[in-house]
């Protein structure tokens, strides 16, 4: 038994070691707004050393819709949008997408990572 632990240890450490993380930076329930678009930030940590974080590209997903984030000012993780809620709904479902490069032995390699589902609930 600990011989086979000791067999896995290192493939988790590896696994612990590449992996990334978001976090969802906005509010969950917010005030309906006459523009029915509501304002959303997360950030992205990562510990893979190879990643390229001038490669970053984050899309909010709503539904079937994807709309590009653009980077926060003087922040080199964050990322800002707007999730558009048609007037009358209560709540929109969401979730953030992230694309990357990085450096793979001297070649680049593409990467991606999902956020989990959030939903924005609107208060009127």
């Amino acid at each position: 038994m600990m011989k086979k632990t000791l067999m896995v240890l290192p493939l988790l450490l590896l696994l612990a070691g590449c992996s990334s993380l978001s976090t969802n930076l906005s509010a969950q329930r917010q005030l309906r707004n006459p523009e029915n678009l509501y304002p959303v930030e997360v950030s992205f940590d990562s510990r893979q050393q190879s990643l390229r974080w001038d490669s970053i590209q984050v899309t909010l997903m709503v539904g079937k819709e994807s709309y590009p984030m653009r980077r926060t000012h003087l922040m080199n993780n964050r990322w800002e949008g707007f999730v558009p809620v048609p007037a009358g709904e209560k709540s929109s479902s969401y979730f953030y997408k992230f694309s990357y490069d990085y450096t793979d032995f001297g070649k680049l390699g593409k990467g991606s990572a999902a956020s989990r589902t959030y939903k924005l609930q609107i208060v009127d």
